[in-house]
């Protein structure tokens, strides 16, 4: 099975401010905001959409594709992934430039406030699917990457008949209405978040109910509430995982990804799929870091049970372990 997950590589550098941003924000002097805030620690992290999707999917017992633009300091981020089974050959380095970078800051609340640099992610535009890879994947996620390569890669994938799945998340904002319904348009599945999905609503005048309509399948994270997942006019609701600790919350959504792909190229349920997801998000919100959760397949399946009921489905996760070994 070939999947292919397309996006960001990057280093992520998280920051903890002992308050909440709601206390030092004023609303009457938004016009003219300037803040700087104390933080307590700082810590750096293997990161980027397109990694960590792949990191939980790697741990799941897949060996996806991770397809993006990286700098001259990707080394020992090479090593790592590799190392769990993440396959990099698709992945292109661009020497005089440093791999992009994440920098979050979150608050007692888990709110977070976030600036991303490009770097070498800004040269992704320059690279198709069938510049890195010969024939035609099983699937190709489109994460949030640069701009315009997000564009391109779905035009190739329409073009050439590759299913493929649109998650354009952090990019909304960087996409006008027609960008978005036209990379929308084809789509296998589209995921995003609550707040996105008003975003895409407000820029591109679809509905929820339109994008139902012209989606096989649309899945809507809801924080704290789970997630929904429509399918053919039915709404599967999904609820979360619970958690023994919260630490941070930094690449949930990513794991939730990575076990929804998992389960569905698996041929789970949705529901089960969604389940699936759900308990990676929970073991990602437990770690300070995207790419810090670890688990074999009998400890994950453990766990999911303690919770969720998978009628013995997930027993191929320790198949795909034993073929791996």
């Amino acid at each position: 099975m070939n999947i292919i997950v397309t996006g960001s590589i990057a280093y992520d550098y998280l920051m903890r401010f002992p308050g909440r941003f709601k206390e030092h924000i004023l609303r009457e002097q938004l016009e003219q905001v300037s803040l700087s805030f104390l933080v307590e620690d700082m810590t750096k992290h293997w990161g980027g959409n397109a990694a960590n999707i792949a990191y939980t999917m790697a741990l799941l017992g897949m060996r996806p594709k991770v397809m993006g633009t990286v700098g001259r300091d990707f080394g020992d981020y090479r090593q790592w992934l590799e190392s769990v089974h993440v396959d990099c050959s698709t992945v292109r380095q661009i020497d005089h430039m440093f791999t992009a970078s994440f920098f979050a800051n979150t608050d007692l609340d888990n709110n977070q406030i976030s600036s991303f640099y490009s770097g070498a992610m800004a040269l992704a535009k320059d690279y198709t699917l069938a510049d890195v890879y010969d024939g035609i994947p099983d699937l190709v996620v489109i994460s949030p990457n640069d701009p315009v390569a997000m564009l391109n890669l779905a035009e190739e994938c329409r073009s050439r008949g590759i299913r493929f799945m649109y998650d354009p998340s952090q990019q909304i904002p960087r996409l006008n209405g027609d960008e978005l319904r036209q990379s929308i348009k084809g789509s296998y599945a589209l995921v995003v978040n609550a707040y996105e999905v008003e975003l895409i609503s407000g820029k591109t005048g679809l509905t929820i109910n339109e994008l139902r309509d012209q989606l096989e399948v649309l899945v809507i994270t809801q924080g704290k509430n789970g997630s929904h997942i429509y399918h053919q006019g039915n709404l599967i609701d999904v609820p979360i995982f619970p958690v023994n600790e919260i630490k941070d919350p930094t690449g949930v959504g990513d794991a939730y990804r990575g076990g929804l792909i998992t389960g569905m190229m698996n041929g789970w349920s949705l529901k089960l799929s969604g389940e699936v997801g759900a308990l990676c998000a929970t073991y990602v919100l437990e770690q300070v870091g995207t790419q810090r959760h670890q688990f074999t397949p009998g400890e994950f399946i453990a766990r999911f049970r303690n919770h969720f009921d998978d009628d013995g489905m997930l027993d191929r996760l320790l198949q795909t372990e034993s073929a791996r070994s």
